[in-house]
């Protein structure tokens, strides 16, 4: 089947696809569906029936009647899907919904109106376990549920995204692929980033890495901020615009896309700024930058809104891959979300030991800072967080038997996507190439390339590291990234101390300096310290 064959529609109200849940990324991918070239006739369901009427009556003049809804209940949505245009001549329904109990209660609802050869494709955040196991109950009935996970934000939902697909079904995943490719983000060849990469919930786990990866990569670059901004009292447009230059110039940051959304936070005004609230006068005495007025705190970990970032680092320990950017970062945003707690401690503690000091630096040596171990600095930030990204992937992959293609991951993450940083994923291709075979490492810090990169960085990850401790800035990132680097590269780590204690008191054994490398298991010998 053409991408060509999903434009038909059998009647005016009859809608090549279903999306169900009207959020922010619901109602902008149902927008992109409709406007071309895919051009598709829309159904939307949302429990909440006021979410569907603003999107219909915000719908674009040149998309009338492409969007459809309100709908009574689910039997009338499905009702409206028209099978013969769906790619296995069942109804195509796309779910936008948060993660976990919200779709096994819809996929309830649901069941008794399904019937064989329907397709249902999960765009939420999800952990892939739950993916795997509504895939088994769903095959039951003759139903299919791909994952399709969807990044870039609601931006990009709207303008084409970065998307990762996989399922048991290969028939199903090659004829919605079709429809996918039209949509999808392209990258700067035109080629559509989106990839099927793999069975059952492949593509919830690759994004659930994505978005570690992408969480390591925030705290770096809101370490750096505040050293710039606090520290080196940079004004928000001097930090807009070296953020900006950096992703232009074609050096490590070429096309970063948090930098390139970090340049324009900071540039941007109240007054240019739509918010939700009433936005202040100009003359109330605050900043007229829109980010000094932002509380400094980040909660959707700490209210379970998001799981990715608690998932990736969950699995980094079950799967044994050493993570300590990706984690770090994540906890760094815990202990923000409770700031009153902070406070609290701040008094204990006194704040100034936790509060970032000004700097008397001349502009010479702050331009040779900032060009050189910022910059550099940040760019081993990042690849530090890419790093333990991809290697979770590869233990991922080994342990479950998935054949995981890394360089699929990185064509769907070249654009449409927030962890897009062009420097890194060119090498990242270099390394994994097309022929991708066992010969590859399972830790991509033993590519000579990306060693190579890591040994040229590391003394100016070192040093940003260094002055922002000197200067009482906030580096727990940045700190994480070096110490990962310096224990990954470790000859002699005093974890034989730790060794001997755990024999000491465990009974766990140990092995001799004198065997060896050896393998990763438990050593023979015993020492009896202390008789019991």
């Amino acid at each position: 089947m053409s991408g060509q064959a999903f434009r038909k529609a059998s009647g005016p109200q009859r809608s090549v696809i279903g999306i169900i849940g009207t959020g922010a990324i619901g109602s902008n991918i149902a927008l992109l569906l409709a406007s071309p070239p895919a051009s598709l006739h829309i159904s939307l369901w949302d429990k909440d029936v006021s979410t569907v009427l603003d999107i219909i009556k915000d719908v674009p003049e040149d998309l009338s009647g492409q969007v459809h809804g309100p709908f009574t209940d689910l039997y009338e949505f499905i009702s409206s899907l028209a099978d013969a245009n769906s790619p296995t001549g069942g109804a195509l329904i796309l779910l936008s919904l948060p993660h976990g109990s919200v779709v096994d209660a819809v996929l309830s609802d649901m069941n008794r109106h399904l019937k064989k050869r329907d397709v249902i494709l999960d765009t939420g955040n999800e952990w892939y376990l739950d993916t795997e196991r509504r895939q088994k109950e769903l095959a039951r009935l003759g139903v299919t549920l791909c994952s399709l996970e969807v990044s870039g934000g609601y931006q990009s939902a709207r303008r084409g995204p970065s998307l990762h697909l996989s399922g048991d079904n290969p028939e199903v995943k090659k004829e919605v692929l079709k429809l996918l490719e039209l949509v999808a983000a392209k990258d700067e060849n035109g080629k559509p980033c989106v990839k099927d990469l793999g069975p059952g919930g492949v593509g919830h786990y690759v994004k659930m890495v994505h978005n570690g990866i992408e969480q390591g990569m925030l705290g770096v670059i809101n370490e750096v901020w505040e050293i710039m901004f606090k520290c080196l009292s940079m004004t928000l447009d001097e930090i807009g615009d070296v953020f900006g230059k950096w992703t232009r110039d074609g050096g490590e940051m070429k096309n970063n896309y948090l930098l390139t959304i970090g340049s324009e936070i900071c540039h941007t005004k109240r007054s240019t700024a739509a918010v939700n609230t009433s936005d202040p006068p100009e003359d109330d005495g605050m900043s007229p930058f829109l980010l000094n007025t932002i509380q400094d705190k980040v909660v959707q970990d700490a209210d379970s809104s998001e799981g990715t970032g608690i998932w990736t680092v969950s699995e980094s320990a079950h799967k044994h891959v050493s993570a300590p950017t990706i984690s770090c970062a994540h906890f760094y945003r815990i202990a923000s979300a409770d700031r009153a707690q902070r406070l609290a401690f701040a008094d204990l503690i006194g704040g100034e030991v936790a509060t970032a000091k000004k700097q008397k630096v001349t502009q010479a040596d702050k331009s040779e800072f900032i060009e050189t171990t910022i910059r550099r600095g940040m760019y081993a930030g990042f690849l530090a967080s890419f790093a333990q990204g991809i290697n979770l992937l590869l233990r991922a992959s080994h342990v479950h038997g998935w054949n995981l293609s890394i360089l699929k991951c990185i064509e769907v993450w070249r654009a449409g996507t927030i962890i897009r940083d062009d420097t890194i994923l060119d090498l990242l291709s270099s390394i994994y190439t097309p022929n991708e075979s066992s010969a590859h490492p399972q830790n991509v810090l033993l590519n000579p390339s990306y060693g190579a990169q890591v040994k040229a960085h590391i003394p100016q990850l070192k040093r940003l590291v260094l002055k922002g401790i000197e200067w009482d800035a906030h580096v727990p990132a940045l700190s994480a990234s070096l110490e990962y680097y310096k224990f990954c590269g470790g000859k002699h780590l005093p974890t034989q101390f730790m060794e001997a204690q755990l024999d000491y008191f465990g009974k766990h054994n140990f092995e001799l300096k004198s065997e060896g490398l050896r393998e990763v298991k438990k050593g023979v010998h015993h020492y009896e310290w202390k008789p019991a």
